[in-house]
C-alpha cells in the first residue's frame, strides 16, 4: 500500500473542473515533484492533499487513513511565506510547536524550536522580526516552521519560486540535505524542470487546465548527491529534461479555446478636427437630426 494515495480525484468549483481524474501514489520517503504551467492547478492539487480543499470526486488517503481536514502530519509551507509580522523567527516557529504538542514541557518546546532554527541556519536572527530578513530568510523561517511539527509528509507548494537564483540554490541544498538527514516524504510542486531534477526521486508533468491531470511519471535515475554544475553536462540528465520538457510543450500545442464575444460599439462619432472648435460634446449617430430651413430671398 501506497504511503500516499489518490484515486480518480477531481476538482471543481462550480464550473469545469480544474482537476480530473487524478491518480497518484507516493511511498515512504520517496521524493517527488510535480511539475506543471502556471495555473494548470498546482496549488489546488496540494491543497487538497493537506486538507484545505476537499475533493468534489475521488478519494485521498494518507498511510491507509482518509483525508478529511487539515492535520499536522501533512507539514505545508507555502509559496508566500505567511509568518505573522509581530512575531520573531522563534516566536514564529514556537507558536506553531506549541499548537502541535501542547502537552511538551516548555524546556521541550525551546529545545525543538532550537533544533529546528539551527537546521536552516538562522540561529543568529532567532529573534528578528520578518521585516527585518531578506526573502529567502522568511522563506526558511516558513520551511523551519512545518519541520518543526515533525509532519509524516512535506508538502511543498513552490516555496521558491519568487527568490533570487543564489537563495534559490541555497534552499534546494537546505531541501536536500533535510531529505537525506530524516529521509522525510516530501511532495514538491514547482514549474522548474531543473529543479525537479535537481530534488526529487520522480517527477511527474501535470496536464494544462481546464480538467488538468496527471502525465506519465518519470524515474529520476541520476546518482545522490547532484551537483548542479555537474549536472548541466550528463547526458541522463539532458536526456530527461529534454523527455519532460517536451511532454510539457506537447500538452500546450494540444490546447485549443473558441472564444465568442459579442462586440458593441460605442454610439460615437469621432470630431471633425478640420472644424473650427465648439464647446459641445462628441456627435452621436441618434443626435444627428435632418432639418429643413428655409431661406427669405
Amino acid at each position: 500500500m501506497a504511503f500516499l494515495e489518490l484515486t480518480n480525484v477531481s476538482k471543481g468549483f462550480g464550473g469545469p473542473p480544474v482537476l480530473s481524474d487524478i491518480n497518484l501514489s507516493i511511498g515512504l520517503g520517496e521524493f517527488v515533484a510535480i511539475v506543471g504551467y502556471s495555473g494548470s492547478g498546482k496549488t489546488t492539487l496540494i491543497s487538497l492533499i493537506a486538507g484545505l480543499l476537499r475533493p468534489t470526486a475521488g478519494a485521498i488517503t494518507l498511510d491507509g487513513q482518509p483525508i478529511t481536514g487539515p492535520d499536522p502530519e501533512r507539514g505545508l509551507v507555502f509559496q508566500n511565506y505567511s509568518l505573522l509580522p509581530w512575531l520573531t523567527v522563534a516566536e514564529n516557529i514556537a507558536l506553531a510547536v506549541e499548537s502541535v504538542y501542547p502537552g511538551k514541557s516548555p524546556a521541550d518546546q525551546a529545545e525543538q524550536v532550537d533544533r529546528f532554527i539551527a537546521m536552516v541556519r538562522l540561529a543568529h536572527a532567532r529573534d528578528r522580526l520578518p521585516r527585518d530578513l531578506s526573502g529567502g530568510m522568511r522563506q526558511r523561517v516558513a520551511v523551519a516552521r512545518t519541520l518543526a511539527t515533525l509532519p509524516r509528509i512535506l508538502l511543498l507548494d513552490e516555496p521558491l519560486s519568487a527568490l533570487d537564483a543564489l537563495t534559490r540554490a541555497s534552499l534546494q541544498d537546505e531541501i536536500t540535505q533535510i531529505r537525506r538527514t530524516d529521509n522525510t516524504t516530501i511532495l514538491l510542486i514547482t514549474n522548474s524542470v531543473d529543479e525537479a531534477l535537481l530534488l526529487a526521486d520522480r517527477v511527474i508533468p501535470l496536464t494544462p487546465g481546464p480538467g488538468a491531470t496527471l502525465g506519465e511519471s518519470v524515474t529520476v535515475n541520476l546518482p545522490r548527491p547532484r551537483d548542479r554544475k555537474a549536472l548541466n553536462h550528463d547526458p541522463e540528465f539532458k536526456r530527461l529534461r529534454a523527455l519532460i520538457t517536451n511532454r510539457l510543450l506537447g500538452y500546450r500545442t494540444g490546447v485549443k479555446a473558441n472564444v465568442t464575444r459579442k462586440l458593441i460599439l460605442p454610439d460615437i462619432l469621432p470630431e471633425d478636427l478640420d472644424a473650427p472648435r465648439v464647446n459641445r460634446p462628441p456627435r452621436r449617430p441618434s443626435e444627428i437630426r435632418e432639418e429643413v430651413v428655409a431661406l427669405n430671398s
